[in-house]
């Protein structure tokens, strides 16, 4: 039940990065009346736990893909060579 109504909450998105930022958590409480969540206490507490494995590993990725980038344009930078003749 806990990954289900985690999957009906709405992702954040940090605007100018794009870093995920978690979920959006006001519609929690409908949700759980909605889906007559007996131990919310529980199912919340899972819920949170796995928000912040997920957004551990998005911005694990996305700093994998930062540092790709960095060694991808580091690398082409030093590479002209000039043949003039004159």
């Amino acid at each position: 039940m806990a990954f289900f109504i985690f999957s009906l909450l709405e992702d954040r998105w940090e605007g100018m990065s794009g870093t995920y930022m978690g979920k959006t958590w006001t519609n929690v409480g409908y949700l759980f009346s909605l889906y007559e969540v007996e131990d919310a206490k529980v199912i919340l507490y899972i819920m949170k736990m796995y928000e912040g494995l997920i957004v551990e590993f998005k911005a694990a990725q996305s700093s994998k893909k930062l540092k790709a980038e960095e060694r991808k344009s580091a690398g082409g930078e030093n590479n002209f060579t000039h043949n003039v003749k004159g």
